[in-house]
């Protein structure tokens, strides 16, 4: 089996990680436990994986091609991509089909916000795993674990809001599903053009996006249910998960 192909077979496993965090959709919660804690544990792990691992690995690629105002072009792109998180949300409208349309709108934004992540996400996974598979390896694995949760910031709210298991698990395969993507464009376009500063400001731009996200979307939205000592326990946890996934994998 050549390189190439374990590179999309990791990529794509990568990918479908993010359904199993769908799995939650299939408990019973009628008092809604399940959502918004799910909520306030997605909301850290994105916050968390935007400061410890995207925005120091953005600088570290930055840095490797232009010393000079690496800092603050990552903190240019960061409130960039937080600008135009804001702008999707003003532009997604309001779904009048469903009864919780605020709900069903936090899932998707999450959806599209996670894909954007993960295309690069998948570009990164290709072509290390293309040249080490013991890297690729490695990767996939850190990248499953915060797929996961990712996984539940899409499926929950879009299965409280519309009570659809099967949109709830067509939105967060679509969303595990261009991580695979990510690789095809790596593989046919942008391997022979992809630089470290291209992957930089990228990765600025999808850190800013998903601390919007987390800090604005998905843990308001939580703390708008009882019990906000416990939410904001699994925000803490959600940081924890994180944290030492990253360390764990490094």
């Amino acid at each position: 089996m050549s390189n190439i192909t374990v590179a999309f077979i990791l990529t794509l496993i990568a990918g479908l990680s993010t359904m199993l965090g769908s799995i939650l959709i299939f408990l019973k919660d009628k008092r809604g436990v399940v959502l918004k804690y799910s909520l306030s544990f997605a909301a850290g792990v994105m916050i968390c994986v935007s400061i410890i691992d995207l925005i120091p690995e953005s600088i570290e690629l930055l840095f490797s091609e232009n010393k000079n105002n690496t800092f603050l072009l990552s903190f240019i792109c960061i409130i960039i991509g937080m600008l135009l998180s804001f702008t999707i949300d003003k532009i997604i409208p309001e779904n009048k089909d469903i009864k919780n349309s605020n709900l069903f709108k936090v899932g998707i934004f999450s959806m599209i916000a996670i894909i954007l992540h993960n295309i690069p996400e998948g570009i990164a996974t290709f072509l290390s795993s293309a040249t080490n598979i013991k890297l690729g390896i490695t990767l996939t694995i850190a990248i499953a674990l915060h797929n996961i949760p990712e996984g539940i910031s899409i499926s929950v709210p879009i299965f409280k809001a519309s009570k659809s298991h099967k949109k709830a698990l067509f939105y967060t395969f679509i969303s595990g599903m261009s991580e695979p993507l990510g690789a095809i464009l790596a593989f046919i376009f942008l391997a022979p053009i992809i630089n470290d500063t291209i992957m930089g400001v990228l990765l600025s731009l999808i850190a800013g996006i998903m601390m919007h996200i987390g800090a604005i979307k998905l843990l308001p939205t939580a703390l708008n249910f009882n019990n906000k000592k416990m939410i904001t326990f699994f925000f803490i946890i959600g940081i924890s998960f994180m944290y030492f996934s990253h360390i764990l994998m490094n």
